[in-house]
């Protein structure tokens, strides 16, 4: 199990109802982000993300990628680093959005 961050736009991200950030709004910030790379679904893929993207690891730095997806109108992380929320809170300001964590609690850069 692991915890989860959110860019959502909604009052609360588990909320059914409010509003969506579109595939292509994300596949937007994503393209305008060197930072970020729309990965591809294996053919065939059955999970719930449907479009996911991971940050590009600098060479310079001790990075790794982090996978971000995009699932129902929201952007996920599972487990993320400092700097992966960081990064999500940027994502959140240029989507007119905010970072929640599972339990509710909203993050800022």
């Amino acid at each position: 199990m692991g915890y989860d961050l959110h860019i959502t736009r909604r009052e609360n991200w588990w909320d059914e109802e409010g509003g969506d950030i579109s595939t292509a709004e994300w596949e937007a910030a994503v393209a305008a982000d060197p930072d970020l790379v729309m990965v591809p679904m294996p053919e065939g893929w059955q999970g719930s993300a449907e479009w996911d993207a991971e940050t590009v690891p600098r060479k310079e730095e001790e990075s790794r990628s982090e996978p971000l997806w995009w699932r129902g109108g929201r952007i996920a992380a599972k487990n993320p680093s400092d700097a992966l929320v960081a990064k999500m809170c940027r994502l959140a300001k240029v989507l007119d959005a905010r970072v929640q964590g599972d339990d509710g609690e909203y993050y800022d850069a």
